[in-house]
């Protein structure tokens, strides 16, 4: 055993979401790392505090409560390091709270350098209110008066590849500066330049003196045929620290306290997402689902590359207001198991972005909550997939990869009713492919794990291996073109006792093998007429599971997902999936 577990420091993580503030403790107990406690409280950010640390205060102190520790002292102000029994030793945090930051993104070409940086976006809280390119139509005054009208917190630049174009990018860059000089100087923007580094320099010189802060990243297109956005996402995870630090009170102090060890909450997860997929090196990669309220997060991992997708619009908040926006009723409505009226699930939807910390008091709430919470991340799901490489994606279900496992955390699904609710959730609107676990994070614990990797990486290895976070369900979703209600699997579950379950799968169903949390099962499948069960076409084979809350469940339902159009047969079929399920 290294010395280094031994004498291992203990970690307190703070994450500041939309609507709750988490204050969790990691300490060692016989030589490894344990979760020991979560402390809470309602985030402070709104009126009447309009200061994030109040409620960073107060969920430390129920932490205190919880645990009889003492980590504050009198002047409430944290005590680090520790000292006499008293205090912690390392602190991180992690913040999502506040608007989603207005974005204007900057390229030269269209299906190049602005795709590219147009992800760049995608990987933080960034609202993208405007996209310029060389080939805009518009008269260099009216890119001016558009950006003045809009007044970013935000601009990114990119745009030509090293050694390339210097008179194109030089003509944006004049724009850009034009615009900000005529802002009053305490609404100008901050600017990240991640374009053609020879010009870098001068970019540099000439947009420092009109912005509120200047930043320079390598090139995220260093040539047409490659794309690397990870340093400008690190860089651009820098920025958003920055603009939040001038514009909301208390993450000043926030970061004092971190000492600089402070991310955006997606960053961090994305980070713990990617470091996974390169410890335990899974050749079917891993997902990583946050459902929040100021955005859905989906970050993808594949062998320590990672695809990051930040979604402000299609968070559980304030962004419901404008979900019509990217989606319709009619697509929210499909999913409800109740007869509802439009109406109210329009209603809903603006209740909830005015008050996004209030809960469901009725059936008819959750479903409609439940239905919405369905859409988003399909929105969500279907514009990361586009940015995931090629060579990862799979010829059907809308290209998702094989994930295994797939992680989630997020309230929605976690305090879901029922299990049940939380797993058809996530089958309906993940739609994965393949055989799968789905792990729940429902003590939030992902932020904290990879804000403290950094500096620990020994810690988050050891929370995962520990239980700390729960097995939902192990999942098997075979791949087929039959008819619905004819054969298309063969199987048998033998578990650790020697105790043999055999079955059969029809196209069109949800089935669900009892495999309980504790026990080990082998499962043994054989598919017909060429389905695809996770071992290739028509190819047999076996998996071992780990016993999880609800079991083994087989779901044939069919990819991608078809509803009924009738609503009384749809509604009916709905009730029947959440009943299977438990619900």
């Amino acid at each position: 055993m290294p010395s280094s577990l031994i004498d291992a420091d203990s970690v307190l993580a703070v994450d500041v979401g939309s609507c709750t503030t988490r204050a969790t403790l990691f300490d060692v107990v016989e030589s490894s790392y344990r979760f020991i406690a979560i402390g809470q409280s309602p985030t402070s950010a709104a009126a009447p505090f309009k200061d994030v640390g109040e409620g960073v205060v107060q969920a430390i102190e129920n932490l205190q409560e919880i645990t009889g520790r003492t980590f504050l002292n009198k002047d409430r102000c944290l005590i680090i390091p520790s000292q006499e029994g008293v205090g912690i030793d390392s602190f991180v945090a992690t913040i999502s709270a506040g608007p989603a930051v207005k974005t204007v993104i900057v390229g030269l070409l269209n299906d190049v350098s602005l795709q590219s940086v147009q992800r760049l976006a995608h990987s933080t809280y960034a609202s993208v209110m405007e996209s310029i390119g060389v080939n805009d139509r518009r008269k260099p005054e009216e890119l001016i008066d558009g950006i003045l009208r809009l007044e970013p917190d935000l601009i990114l630049i990119a745009g030509g590849t090293n050694g390339g174009a210097t008179r194109s990018v030089q003509k944006i860059i004049d724009i850009i500066g034009l615009a900000c000089y005529l802002m009053p100087a305490e609404k100008r923007p901050s600017v990240l330049f991640a374009g053609n580094q020879d010009v870098a320099k001068d970019v540099n010189a000439s947009l420092t003196p009109m912005t509120s802060s200047m930043h320079i990243s390598s090139n995220i297109r260093p040539s047409l045929d490659v794309e690397d956005i990870q340093p400008a996402s690190r860089e651009l995870a820098d920025v958003y620290l920055q603009i939040r630090r001038n514009h909301l009170g208390g993450v000043e102090e926030l970061y004092s306290w971190s000492e600089g060890n402070l991310l955006p909450t997606a960053y961090a997860q994305g980070r713990l997402i990617r470091f996974m997929s390169q410890a335990y090196k899974s050749n079917k990669n891993i997902l990583g689902v946050d459902i929040g309220a100021s955005a859905t997060t989906i970050a993808a991992g594949f062998n320590g590359e990672l695809t990051l997708g930040v979604y402000p619009q299609f968070g559980l908040g304030e962004g419901l207001s404008g979900l019509l926006r990217h989606t319709s009723l009619d697509d929210i409505m499909r999913w409800l198991p109740l007869d509802i009226p439009t109406n109210n699930v329009r209603d809903y939807l603006y209740q909830k972005s005015t008050y996004p910390e209030s809960m469901p008091a009725t059936l008819e709430d959750m479903a409609i909550e439940q239905a919405i919470t369905r859409q988003v991340l399909r929105l969500a799901i279907g514009a990361t997939i586009k940015d995931i490489p090629v060579t990862v994606r799979r010829p059907f279900a809308g290209g998702l990869p094989y994930f295994e496992p797939i992680l989630v955390g997020g309230s929605a699904i976690t305090n879901a009713p029922t299990m049940g609710q939380g797993l058809l959730m996530l089958l309906d609107s993940i739609q994965p492919v393949g055989i799968t676990t789905f792990i729940l994070d429902q003590n939030h614990l992902l932020p904290g794990l990879g804000a403290a990797a950094a500096n620990n990486p020994i810690l988050p290895v050891q929370i995962i291996e520990s239980g700390a976070f729960m097995g939902l369900a192990s999942v098997v979703v075979p791949v087929s073109n039959a008819r619905v209600g004819s054969t298309i699997l063969h199987g048998r579950l033998v578990t650790r006792d020697e105790n043999e379950t055999r079955f059969e799968i029809k196209q069109g169903t949800l089935d669900v093998l009892p495999l309980p949390s504790g026990q080990t099962g082998h499962l043994f499948l054989e598919p017909l007429h060429g389905v695809d069960a996770g071992f290739g076409p028509g190819r047999s084979g076996d998996v071992q599971f780990s016993g999880t809350q609800l079991g083994v469940v087989i779901d044939a339902r069919g990819r991608p997902l078809q509803l009924p159009s009738e609503n009384g047969r749809r509604r009916e079929l709905l009730k029947k999936w959440i009943w299977t399920l438990g619900g």
